[in-house]
């Protein structure tokens, strides 16, 4: 904006400009922005310097100590800043899972930082428990499914280890804010339909990645028969549905579970307080009543404005929905639970575990199921609690000992199957349907294995009868037809207004341009267990060059070989030829939604370690696409090329079936050069091609230049020391 063009008056008092409307998420935002330029109002689209509540880690602390201790800080910036859960890899009792666990440990007891231990339960489900994630709070966390803390009207998001070390060491990092989606639930549900069939059918019915990237504000009547356990389901799930950050409003339901969850803690504390004589006990440092009062009185600013400005408004009639199945294979499809009955898909494997669905309602929901039959002989039905606080609720009100001894096999409190790690993982041929959040290929087990998604009960059902079914309970005479809920959809006019670089520079130290030849995944939502192999993601020291090796090993095995040979064939002449303005590299193309799925910063650093420098397609997910910025390999979206090749090598002329002979990776023999500028050029058999992307920004670039993020906080502390001198 070029202010000598504005009208003198439009400056001149402030009185006269006008109030720029935001979402709650906006607001949120709003509060926990930091080196804002005096006046600024956050708006979807805006870069900006976060510095949130909370930030969380998990098994993949071990790491991240690494990169805190890399970039030379010596102690945390804000030791009540960050939440040390060890959840995933709980059943492994190696000593070398051991030694890395307990040195997690003596590093949080080092810098005084919260720590909960293996057993203890999931971290998403501890810091909602625990109180970190709170109503009008801004608390990230290390891991994709962080945006389960919206179900409690906590704006939780994800970041990557990077990320992380970066808030440890100065307590901030960056965000761009997201385009906001406002989804609207009307009506309510029949009995029987839980949050999970909400959330399964919206990834199914809205599967064309309309939230995509985006952050969602949840609204409308039907919140009200929505328990604060189906809408932490829900916004758990937002993830998979493709968004950032999925927000629930603060409502008297919400409140009075806190009321609940007060007196819970209290009883947590005191085995009776009915007692006059006992002291009233010592209030919880997060959840307590002068929070709760507190948080009363600024419940007239955790709303969004009337006129604020989202990118597109999706509704769902509540009342239209039946129990829906997802799969196989994928969160895109979803399949109303009585037509995918009539098919009796017959199933070796049934799990009650994780994050999603593994609270005292859903174990409650699946013992109701199981208390008048027993785990089908050929069937292995797994349960673990999602924490150790809902498991001995779950034993005291006898819900975990009727699914004991109707045969469900314990695992202790974590993620377990759900990450691929541990006992009952899916083998080759199986079919397992599960309450979990994923069901891609390969990450339950083997990648030749069926996965199914369902809410509790239905598993429950599943598990006794041996075959994907419903619960005998489940009344099909107060369910709507079984058809495709209602909902609909509008879009908002594509706005100007975001954040962009107005021109193409090159800061000193970064090429000119990439170059090298053009490799072709023809793939949608190429995922980042297609990538890098959720089994590799906690072995923390497996090396770049082992990381080369097994790129792509569950999208392709073939794949690290192909970029191999590539770089053998042509680095040295190419790089001789033209100098240090050019990076040469193969740089590979894909789909649209490419590196969606989980947190891990492998999926970016396996790839940049294959030598590929560079990496475009039609779209990327987030939380890759912030990976590979912080660990310098760049992304660009060129739609309009995917598209030239799709037509020409994907088969059939659509992507996902590989290329014209099923080959998973095509590579054409063309030869491609992308300038700083936006200016692609592709040399074919036939000639040459122009395409356009958006110039590589200066932040960008900057990092690159640094070697990522680590490298520029590394720069900023010697600054800041230097300054000291």
């Amino acid at each position: 904006m070029r202010f000598s063009k504005i009208p003198r008056r439009c400056l001149a008092t402030a009185a006269n400009q006008r109030r720029v409307p935001q979402t709650i998420i906006e607001k949120i935002v709003q509060k926990y922005a930091v080196d804002l330029s005096p006046g600024k109002t956050i708006r979807a689209g805006d870069y900006v310097m976060i510095q949130p509540e909370h930030v969380m880690t998990h098994d993949n602390t071990g790491p991240v100590i690494s990169k805190f201790k890399s970039i030379g800080a010596t102690r945390v910036h804000n030791p009540s800043q960050p939440v040390f859960t060890l959840d995933h890899d709980v059943q492994n009792k190696s000593p070398k899972n051991l030694a890395k666990y307990a040195a997690i440990e003596a590093f949080a007891r080092t810098h005084g930082i919260d720590f909960f231990p293996a057993g203890r339960g999931i971290g998403h489900q501890v810091l909602v428990e625990e109180g970190y994630a709170f109503p009008g709070t801004l608390t990230v966390a290390s891991d994709s499914h962080s945006n389960m803390y919206g179900g409690v009207s906590c704006l939780g998001t994800p970041i990557v280890r990077t990320d992380a070390a970066a808030l440890w060491a100065t307590g901030k990092t960056w965000w761009q804010v997201p385009r906001i989606v406002k989804v609207e639930f009307r009506g309510r549900l029949a009995p029987g339909v839980t949050g999970k069939d909400v959330i399964v059918a919206l990834c199914g019915s809205f599967n064309k990645d309309e939230v995509l990237n985006a952050a969602i504000e949840f609204t409308g009547d039907g919140i009200q028969c929505l328990s604060v356990d189906d809408r932490l389901t829900i916004s758990n799930m937002t993830t998979e549905w493709g968004a950032l950050a999925g927000v629930f409003p603060v409502d008297p339901i919400l409140m009075e579970w806190y009321e609940e969850t007060i007196k819970k803690l209290s009883r947590r504390t005191y085995s009776s307080l009915s007692s006059p004589s006992i002291p009233a006990p010592p209030p919880h440092p997060r959840i307590n009543a002068a929070r709760l009062d507190k948080l009363r009185v600024t419940l007239p600013n955790l709303v969004s404005d009337p006129d604020a400005v989202y990118a597109s408004h999706l509704t769902l009639d509540l009342s239209t929905l039946v129990p829906h199945v997802s799969g196989p294979n994928s969160v895109k499809i979803s399949t109303p639970l009585p037509a995918l009955a009539e098919k009796r898909i017959p199933i070796q494997k049934a799990y009650l575990v994780s994050c999603t669905n593994a609270r005292f309602s859903d174990i409650a929901a699946a013992a109701s199921v199981l208390r008048s039959h027993r785990v089908a002989p050929d069937v292995d039905f797994y349960v673990a609690a999602a924490s150790s606080a809902v498991q001995a609720e779950c034993e005291a009100s006898g819900d975990w000992g009727a699914l004991v001894e109707a045969g469900a096999k314990v695992l202790p409190a974590g993620c377990g199957p759900c990450i691929g790690l541990g006992t009952g993982l899916l083998e080759e041929g199986e079919t397992g349907i599960s309450a979990t959040n994923r069901n891609y290929k390969g990450r339950m087990g083997h990648p030749k294995a069926q996965a199914y998604l369902a809410s509790p009960a239905v598993v429950a059902a599943s598990a006794a009868k041996g075959y994907i079914c419903g619960p005998d309970e489940l009344d099909a005479a107060l369910l709507p037809p079984s058809a495709a809920p209602a909902f609909s959809i509008y879009e908002q006019p594509k706005s100007t207004t975001l954040v962009a670089e107005d021109e193409a520079e090159l800061l000193e130290g970064f090429p000119a341009a990439f170059e090298g030849p053009l490799i072709f995944a023809p793939q949608d939502n190429l995922n980042t267990d297609g990538i890098y192999p959720g089994k590799y993601t906690y072995q923390d020291d497996i090396s770049r060059e082992r990381q080369a090796e097994i790129v792509m090993e569950n999208y392709d095995p073939s794949f690290a070989s192909i970029v191999h040979k590539l770089l053998n064939n042509s680095t040295s002449s190419v790089e001789a030829e033209q100098g240090s303005a050019t990076k040469f590299g193969p740089i590979l193309i894909s789909g649209y939604n490419f590196g969606t799925g989980s947190s891990r910063e492998q999926a970016a650093t396996a790839l940049l370690s294959s030598g590929i420098p560079l990496v475009l397609a039609g779209s990327f997910g987030d939380i890759f696409k912030r990976n590979a910025i912080n660990n310098a390999l760049v992304c660009a979206e060129c739609p309009e090329l995917l598209a030239d090749l799709t037509s020409q090598f994907a088969k059939g002329g659509a992507r996902g079936s590989g290329g014209p002979s099923g080959e998973m990776t095509v590579d054409m023999g063309w030869w491609i050069r992308v300038g700083v500028d936006g200016r692609v050029s592709v040399k074919t058999p036939d000639g040459e091609k122009g395409y356009k992307i958006a110039p590589v920004g200066t932040s960008v670039q900057e990092l690159w230049t640094c070697g990522g993020l680590e490298g520029f906080v590394l720069k900023n502390i010697k600054g800041q020391s230097a300054t000291k001198a």
